[in-house]
């Protein structure tokens, strides 16, 4: 459990950035993640934090503000919302969850090292914040699946606990809740990502105990109230495979859906996370296409040897095919 006195930065990041259960639309409107980029530049070129803003002196200094899409007079009003702040954190705080602004130490470092800029000016969380920097496997896939596709999801999960492998997905019904359940049953630890009602999911019978035992942390970057939304859902794909060492994508649904979208994103932007697809039986077309786009075969044996070193040796192996394919296109090209 962290501790619930929040540190003057994050609470001037949480004033500005968060919602406190309201509709993000009410003005003064919150800050996107764009919006408290351009204000962190400011505040570096101007030699200050963001817990400078709390002082007295800042209203003289956010009045020389010129970008046009900070307006000095949204960002008083914003940090004038002190008793919101103390009202939400007392609720969040009662009910076991905590909170993490991007200047925090316990902040989880593979954001800021992989997503840059992208990463989350704010995390809520309840459950070992330690399991952040632990890295792990990314489980991701489809809502709807059959019992195969379950019992596969599960043998790999169980797999991953065994070996001391950590599971992270997204909470989501289908594959991300049965990779999760998976490795919790074996005894493993595993990190939930969630879109949406993080303080619904840290009462849910299914998770509350693994919670206790520091082995399940719960996490979004979203109101811990806020209700489903497909963008919100889109949004926090980059995070699961941020925490992650490696990713596995069951299945896909090809051009379509949240995982689809997630797995291009991954493959085209987070160069640092290998992505592995299940190609093992019947493939479905996503699999399929995710694998054309750079996408790695998930070793089909994952039981029978140390899963670490398998995968390892699928990237170098398939690293190897593909220079060796480049080379000979380029001696085509030259006759």
């Amino acid at each position: 459990m962290l501790n619930h006195i929040l540190p003057p930065d994050t609470q001037a990041i949480l004033l500005l950035c968060a919602s406190f259960g309201q509709n993000r639309q009410i003005e003064p409107l919150p800050l996107t993640l764009g919006e408290y980029n351009l204000l962190t530049d400011w505040l570096r070129e101007n030699q200050m934090r963001p817990a400078d803003l709390l002082e007295t002196t800042a209203k003289a200094q956010l009045q020389k503000i010129t970008h046009n899409k900070l307006n000095p007079d949204r960002l008083l009003a914003l940090l004038e919302r002190g008793a919101m702040l103390s009202f939400a954190v007392e609720k969040w705080t009662s009910r076991g969850l905590w909170i993490l602004g991007r200047s925090d130490a316990k902040y989880p470092k593979r954001f800021k090292q992989i997503l840059k800029h992208s990463a989350p000016a704010i995390i809520y969380g309840v459950g070992n914040a330690e399991l952040l920097s632990l890295g792990g496997l990314a489980i991701v896939g489809s809502r709807d699946v059959d019992e195969d596709i379950i019992h596969y999801t599960r043998k790999v999960a169980q797999t991953c606990s065994q070996q001391s492998i950590q599971v992270i997905s997204g909470g989501a019904r289908g594959i991300d809740q049965e990779s999760m359940l998976g490795i919790l049953d074996h005894g493993g630890t595993s990190i939930g990502v969630l879109a949406d009602n993080l303080t619904k999911a840290a009462v849910n019978s299914k998770y509350r105990s693994s919670i206790q035992e520091g082995r399940l942390t719960l996490i979004s970057s979203y109101d811990p109230d806020a209700g489903f939304n497909t963008g919100n859902a889109m949004g926090r794909n980059k995070y699961i495979y941020s925490l992650a060492d490696y990713a596995l994508v069951v299945n896909s649904t090809f051009g379509k859906g949240g995982t689809w979208a997630g797995a291009v994103e991954a493959l085209s932007k987070l160069k640092e996370i290998p992505i592995f697809v299940k190609m093992a039986s019947s493939v479905p077309e996503g699999n399929q296409q995710l694998y054309n786009q750079g996408a790695k075969p998930f070793p089909s044996d994952f039981e029978n040897g140390n899963l670490r070193q398998m995968l390892t040796q699928t990237i170098t192996d398939f690293e190897s095919v593909k220079n060796e394919v480049n080379q000979v296109d380029t001696q085509l090209s030259l006759l």
